[in-house]
């Protein structure tokens, strides 16, 4: 007996057509507004410090850093109260120059502060990470979608890579409308949305082959719809369970780690969506049937 609890693809035209719109809003901002880039992509100066005085609040160091000549500027507050993250554009010149700073920044807030690290990220080093980065995203796709290629049929490989592409124009299109920074934990968390997406596809995918194989009689789009329903409870419980852990790294886990683990809840939000709404309607616009998976095995 088939059982069928939800019909999904009653909603994939509409789920379509929206997905499209999101895309080309995303391209748009990509296009016009771009993303905030981090030190580790555009250059500057990365400051760690340490200040043990507890009437100072995070207005307070940004106020001790106006008027010095030093670009865009940006203070986080991480950890323990009292312990500062603060990126700047300006490279450092020379010595004399952080030297300079650290007691500037010392004068002002009339109390000690422990300057924990200092790190200078030059314009060709910030160049060579951003292209590196954009590389393991295309090999990332390419990979799967030559694994794909290998283990199903050239439509599942197509449907995988749409649903792929899809995620990562979403994920980064959000980041741009938010102005959220972007930096190398980012490409991390993309890495790791395009494999989490990958994963919730093959399962889907591989139940729809075995019930084309099963059911000759039935269509794509009823195909799809036993097979999403057969996995739901598998998809739900992976993605409830992965969401609770990155939603509480989003919480407690500190202002660093916000990008990363917002990256990952949209990924998990996304991915799975697209795992059902748009990976399998590209089977159903083909109109692969039991005749295409033995036309493939035969050749």
């Amino acid at each position: 007996m088939i059982s069928k609890k939800i019909n999904f693809s009653k909603y994939f035209k509409i789920a379509n057509l929206i997905s499209l719109s999101l895309i080309i809003v995303s391209l748009l901002l990509l296009l016009f507004k771009g993303l905030n880039y981090g030190v580790d992509f555009k250059g500057g100066t990365l400051l760690e410090i340490r200040i043990d005085q507890a009437s100072i609040e995070i207005q307070d160091v940004r106020n001790s850093l106006k008027n010095k000549d030093l670009g865009d500027v940006n203070v986080k507050q991480f950890g323990k109260k009292g312990d500062y993250l603060i990126k700047f554009e300006k490279t450092l010149e020379n010595n004399n120059f952080i030297e300079n700073l650290k007691k500037d920044i010392t004068d002002t807030l009339k109390t000690d502060v422990n300057f924990r690290r200092v790190e200078n990220v030059g314009p060709k080093v910030s160049q060579e990470l951003l292209r590196d980065g954009l590389t393991a995203i295309a090999l990332a796709l390419a990979a799967m979608l030559f694994y794909i290629w290998i283990r199903f049929e050239w439509q599942f490989s197509l449907g995988s890579i749409v649903a792929l592409i899809h995620d990562v124009i979403l994920t980064l299109g959000v980041f741009s409308a938010l102005s959220i920074e972007v930096n190398l934990s980012i490409v991390a968390a993309v890495l790791t949305i395009v494999g989490y997406s990958m994963n919730d596809t093959v399962v889907i995918f591989d139940r729809i082959r075995e019930n084309l194989l099963k059911f000759s009689k039935i269509g794509i789009g009823e195909i799809s719809d036993i097979s999403i329903n057969e996995t739901l409870s598998r998809t739900m419980i992976t993605s409830l369970t992965t969401l609770l852990a990155v939603v509480s790294i989003f919480v407690l886990g500190g202002e660093i780690l916000k990008g990363f683990s917002f990256a990952m809840i949209l990924g998990v939000i996304v991915g799975t969506y697209s795992s059902i709404f748009i990976a399998s309607p590209v089977l159903s616009y083909f109109k692969v049937s039991q005749k295409t998976l033995i036309k493939e095995e035969n050749n």
